[in-house]
């Protein structure tokens, strides 16, 4: 497990240009037809403290709420929810998933190469690794992270104070439980689970 400790890749996210920042084609990328009525049931049927800063993922096996902190990375969960109301997640593949560690995803190549081309200044703080925990992904360099990120299966406390806590499951964590997983040391998955959509409840 302490090899894991440098869980993202050892060299620099690829960086994409403006026009190549969705690299998936529109027919693969996977949308929610729901019907306004739904929606606000929807955004009604879970009792969330703030739904501006509260996320909608959409998983093959059920719904995941994810609350955010942005009192405690302001910056992250701002780029966060610019990139979800672009509909930049719709599609991306879970694509490195190791069993009682963690689900990354966020790379629109689906190899973790990729990310958004916006660099994140690092902005760890004292909340930590555990069960359903969302954090961010990086290189080795601690300013490197975009879109990428990682939801824990477990506690993860030899991560804390390394990466950026942006939020945790607050709801559904049974169906990340689900995520297929990937096999050796790095966890890559051969035809992975994918996000369907992410969603700020707000908008909903």
């Amino acid at each position: 497990m302490a090899n894991e400790t440098k869980m993202i890749k050892n060299h620099s996210a690829k960086k994409l240009s403006k026009n190549n920042t969705k690299s998936l084609p529109q027919s693969d990328v996977k949308k929610l037809d729901m019907s306004k009525a739904r929606a606000k049931k929807i955004k009604h049927s879970y009792k969330v403290n703030d739904p501006e800063n509260t996320l909608l993922l959409k998983l093959k096996d059920g719904d995941v709420i994810i609350e955010m902190f942005p009192e405690d990375a302001p910056n992250h969960v701002a780029r966060l929810k610019e990139l979800v109301r672009a509909e930049f997640y719709n599609g991306l593949k879970f694509h490195r998933v190791i069993d009682g560690f963690m689900a990354q995803t966020g790379c629109p190549y689906g190899t973790g190469t990729g990310g958004s081309g916006k660099k994140l200044k690092a902005e760890f703080n004292r909340r930590p690794h555990k069960r359903g925990t969302v954090s961010m992904a990086r290189s080795m360099m601690p300013d490197s992270a975009d879109s990428q990120f990682f939801i824990c299966f477990d506690n993860c406390d030899w991560l804390n104070g390394q990466y950026t806590v942006w939020g945790e499951v607050i709801s559904g964590m049974e169906f990340v439980d689900k995520i297929k997983r990937g096999g050796g040391a790095n966890g890559m998955v051969d035809d992975p689970d994918e996000i369907i959509s992410m969603s700020v409840i707000a908008d909903l």
